[in-house]
Parts: structure tokens; sequence; C-alpha cells
């Protein structure tokens, strides 16, 4: 025969509850970091197969054109005149975004109404998983386009290697050594055309094509796939280690050579000590964010003549 007291004893006490329940706490602690590790490893992994696909895209245009697109095309003065195509725009229909292509309107400004459609829509492959400001729809700070609106992307093309006081965007690289542009430089009839496999001297696996600028902040200063203006979908390499912070306000206030225009053309990431670069033989490579920014600028280059080892 059974007793009372027996069948009392079968629960729990609040003790034994209170020291499983901690139990659980401890290796829900202890499991989350690797959680959130392997879920930051697949966004890395995610962003870096986007950089490969807009690599082999534009390996394929090039195979058409037999050079590659322009970093954007800007005909006027940098900051009062309209823009038309840029790189982002020019390799859609290479990455199955023929349907979108067929949309823009290459004899209107993109800021024309008749390409509104094109500006707002999402390209999966320009975003990457970490940045925070996808999926937005924003109106950028600055230029032509601030009163309308814009996707946010993830990416940017190089323009090549500065000192902080001209700038490959626009008229301002008139100041600048030709041997420092990159290989998506803007056009505005005054350089030779858009660059090839054949004027990139310094090799193509030395040869920084595309890289990755989220912010933190100010996210109005971030990407913006369609926005040919300025710096919106293109970046210069300054040899300043502020330029390649992922937070727009933070570099703004650590100052420096050119100013805020340094963080407008910068590079960042959110992934953890690094940013992703799409190099032009078409290969992805992750920057360390300490990396010697002498290197980083020789990198930016198509002809400088540089020697880089190892990076």
């Amino acid at each position: 025969m059974t007793c009372l007291s027996d069948q009392k004893r079968r629960g729990f006490t609040l003790i034994e509850l209170l020291v499983v329940i901690a139990i659980i706490a401890i290796l829900i602690a202890l499991l989350l970091p690797a959680v959130q590790q392997a879920r930051e490893a697949a966004r890395r992994s995610q962003c870096k197969n986007n950089l490969k696909q807009i690599g082999l895209a534009l390996h394929n245009y090039h195979d058409v054109a037999n050079v590659f697109p322009p970093g954007g095309i800007t005909l006027g003065n940098c900051c009062g005149t309209r823009s038309g195509t840029n790189w982002a725009i020019a390799i859609l229909p290479y990455l199955d975004q023929g349907p979108l292509y067929t949309r823009y309107d290459p004899d209107k400004f993109n800021e024309d109404a008749a390409n509104s459609f094109v500006r707002i829509q999402r390209v999966p492959v320009y975003e990457c998983p970490t940045d925070i400001n996808i999926g937005r729809v924003e109106r950028p700070e600055s230029g032509p386009g601030r009163g309308l609106d814009y996707r946010h992307g993830s990416y940017r093309c190089m323009g090549g290697k500065t000192n902080g006081r001209g700038w490959w965007d626009g008229r301002q690289y008139s100041a600048l050594p030709r041997d420092w542009k990159g290989v998506f430089h803007t056009l505005d009839g005054r350089l030779p055309g858009p660059e090839s496999f054949s004027t990139i001297i310094d090799g193509s696996s030395n040869t920084l094509a595309v890289g990755e600028y989220h912010t933190k902040t100010r996210s109005r200063r971030g990407t913006f796939w369609a926005y040919t203006y300025t710096s919106y979908n293109s970046s210069d390499a300054v040899s300043q280690p502020r330029a390649l912070i992922a937070d727009y306000n933070r570099c703004v206030s650590i100052g420096g050579t050119g100013g805020s225009n340094a963080c407008k053309r910068g590079w960042g990431s959110l992934h953890v000590g690094g940013i992703q670069f799409l190099r032009c033989d078409g290969s992805a490579k992750f920057l360390n964010v300490n990396l010697d920014t002498n290197v980083f600028t020789s990198l930016a280059t198509v002809a400088g003549g540089e020697t880089v080892g190892d990076f």
C-alpha cells in the first residue's frame, strides 16, 4: 500500500524548480552567442556571394561591351546637375533583372519621373543581410534627388584613390593625378571613356571594384543603388582610418583632411572586424579594418604602379 506521504514527494519543490530554471538560463546564455555567430556567418557568406554575382555580371557586361560600365555619368558640375546611368543600373540585365532594366529610360535623367519606378525597386543582390538599412526607401540628404524616393543598397563602386582634396565622382577629379583613378570613376566627357581589363595595369586581382558601405547613423547619407549623384553609390579610397568606419556621424566627429567628404565617400560594414570587397578579377576579399590605409589606397587604382603584397 502506498502511503500519502510518498504521493506528495512525486512533485518538484520550489528550490528544485529554481535550480532547473537557472540551469536552462545558463545554457541559453552559453548558446546564444554561438547562435548569433552562426547567423552572422550566414549573413556574411550571403554578402560575399552577392559580390561574386555582381562580379560575374560586370565580367559579362565587359564581354559584350569590351569595357566596364561607368561608375556613373554626370556631364555638368557635381552639385547641381542631374545624372545618367551608373554601374548598378547598367548591369541589371546580367543579374536576371532584365524586366526592371527595360523600365529604365536612358534618354531621361535618373531624377526624372520616367525613372521613378526603377529608383525605388529592391534588387536583392544589392542588399547585404547585415546592413540595417536594407529594404528602406528614403530621400537622400543632398543633390538633385534629395526630394525624391530611392531604395537603399549596400554596395558602392570604387572611384579611385584620393588625397582628400579631390574626388572621383564628378568634376573635382581634375585636381587628381590620372594614375589615381579607379576602374569605376564617373564619366563627364573629359577623361577617356570607361575602363577595361586592358587598362588595369596593376592587375585585376590587385584592384578593388565594389565594396560595402553601411552606416549606423545618418541613414540618408547611406548607399542608394540607383542614385548616381556624387557618392551615394560610389566611394573613393582615402588614407584615413576614419573613412572605414560604418558610422557616418562618428567619422565626421573624428575629423581630418577632406572634412565630411571623406565620410560621405567612405566604406564600412557591420560585419565584425572588416569590410568585404569585390576585386576586378571577380573574387571577393574580406579586408580587415586595421589594414594599412596606404595599402588600401594602392588597391583602389587601375594604373598606380604600386606594389601590393598579400593583403
